[in-house]
């Protein structure tokens, strides 16, 4: 915060800044003033620095306790307004205004990304021609189709079903390897045929959209909508993450300042926010049934909107603010889409790969002892209460293990006609505001505490199948087909 001292003489965060400089024995190869403005920023790598390392840690840490019971936001959110007025004021001294300057392309692209009159089509296109239409239909659709049917189907799975059935003569232990839930007729198929082109465009999606700018503009645009909920635009980079990846996205909360706004985007993650696999297979599922398709949206936007208000309502804290740099909008360099795309899918598929194999033997240990038939028997309670067969439990089940499961299980029942067209819509709402999959669960603890991530995976596993059984009910009392 440079010239901030002799300005804001008296000033509480500039008398902190002076009082832990002072405290400050040892040398970080920093000065020891952007040392004290880390500290206050709670910048944890500082934060384990300093405080194995100097002696006064205890006055430093209540003096950084004093200096945030000064100021209602976060002190690094009032570090950053102070860094952009003394940057408004250098500009101001180096820079000439024109008012009469012509304003340049992109900055007029920018500014009609960010109106709300025309944002708002423009992030409807890229959500049309960006997910629907690229990762939905090309991806879920064309890619899916010819890895699954005309490789797996037809060359791999019968190839290596007859080879196990030459050389492994006990039935019980060929199950694991192929068969109806064998790790490579189903674990390895479910994770190359169907997740890795769904998870592969949508990253292209992704890298595309994030290296034009285009991010922080969004998060622009939908930040008043946020502010309902609980949230800011900041917000908007975990959500989108979450499209991807939802416990990634889940590790991602951190960046946001506010307790309140960790616990609720960790909540909307968990409930209504597919991963790219889920998301790419639900579309995928709905191909051809745009009435279906739009009720799914429309019913998981609306959860996503009412349980964040709601939660904004219970839990205690102010309403969030917002501060962002915009960068520069720019054409997206094709070796920055390339390498971020790769990077991202080998990531995931590095993650994903384990737990499909882990999964299928999972389900073959839990066949050989029944608990899988006795797992699959209760969640068939349920299923029948929201209207569908008792074969979707198998798929209820798998969505447990991974949420992107549980659909490509649902792909398979559709496969064989279980399905009308109201089954479908209802099924693929109440999985998408399914438990999250173990992974995500387990980071959700890790970030947020046993406690709260325990409770929330109790309220989603009522309340999804609470929103399956309203939707159904509607959709027959009004006599809709989908």
């Amino acid at each position: 915060m440079p010239g901030l001292k002799d300005k804001n003489f008296g000033d509480p965060l500039e008398i902190s800044v002076e009082k832990i400089e002072l405290l400050l024995k040892n040398e970080y190869g920093l000065s020891k003033r952007s040392i004290a403005i880390l500290l206050l920023q709670e910048d944890t790598e500082i934060i384990s620095l300093v405080s194995s390392g100097e002696a006064a840690w205890g006055q430093i840490n209540e003096i950084i306790g004093l200096a945030k019971s000064y100021y209602s936001q976060p002190l690094s959110y009032i570090i950053a307004i102070r860094r952009q007025e003394e940057a408004n004021r250098i500009a101001k001294t180096a820079i000439e205004h024109s008012p009469g300057a012509k304003i340049l392309f992109r900055e007029r692209l920018s500014r009609i990304m960010i109106n709300p009159i025309t944002g708002l089509p423009i992030l409807l296109l890229i959500l049309y021609w960006g997910l629907y239409k690229f990762v939905g239909e090309f991806g879920a659709g064309t890619m899916v189709n010819f890895i699954e049917k005309d490789i797996f189907e037809k060359i791999l799975n019968p190839r290596i079903t007859h080879i196990f059935n030459s050389f492994i003569p006990w039935e019980l232990l060929r199950g694991l390897f192929v068969g109806e839930y064998g790790v490579i007729t189903l674990g390895v198929r479910y994770a190359v045929a169907l997740i890795l082109p769904i998870v592969t465009t949508f990253f292209i999606a992704f890298a595309i959209i994030e290296d034009t700018g285009y991010l922080p503009r969004l998060a622009l645009l939908i930040d008043r909508l946020f502010k309902k909920i609980g949230l800011t635009g900041r917000a908007v980079i975990p959500m989108v993450l979450g499209l991807g990846c939802d416990t990634m996205a889940t590790m991602v909360t951190r960046t946001l300042p506010t307790k309140r706004e960790r616990i609720i985007s960790t909540i909307l993650l968990a409930l209504a926010v597919p991963c790219s696999a889920q998301l790419g297979v639900i579309l995928s599922l709905l191909e051809g049934n745009a009435k279906g398709l739009w009720v799914w949206g429309a019913v998981v936007a609306l959860v996503f909107l009412l349980i964040g208000f709601l939660s904004s309502m219970i839990l205690p804290g102010e309403a969030p603010s917002f501060y962002m740099e915009i960068p520069p909008i720019r054409l997206p360099k094709l070796s920055n889409v390339l390498i971020k795309t790769y990077t991202r899918v080998k990531w995931y598929f590095m993650e994903i790969f384990p737990m499909f194999i882990l999964a299928s033997a999972m389900i073959w240990l839990g066949q050989l002892t029944g608990l899988f038939r006795f797992s699959v028997r209760l969640l068939e309670y349920p299923i029948r209460w929201i209207g569908l067969p008792n074969e979707a439990a198998v798929a209820f089940l798998f969505g447990f293990f991974r949420r992107d499961y549980g659909a490509a299980g649902l792909y398979d029942i559709k496969k064989a006609g279980l399905l009308t067209g109201n089954q479908l819509v209802t099924a693929c709402i109440t999985l998408t505001l399914f438990l999250p999959c173990i992974a995500q669960f387990l980071m959700n603890v890790k970030e947020r505490g046993a406690r709260t991530g325990i409770g929330i995976s109790v309220f989603i596993l009522f309340f999804s199948f609470s929103v399956g059984f309203i939707v159904n009910f509607v959709l027959n009392f009004l006599r809709v087909q989908l």
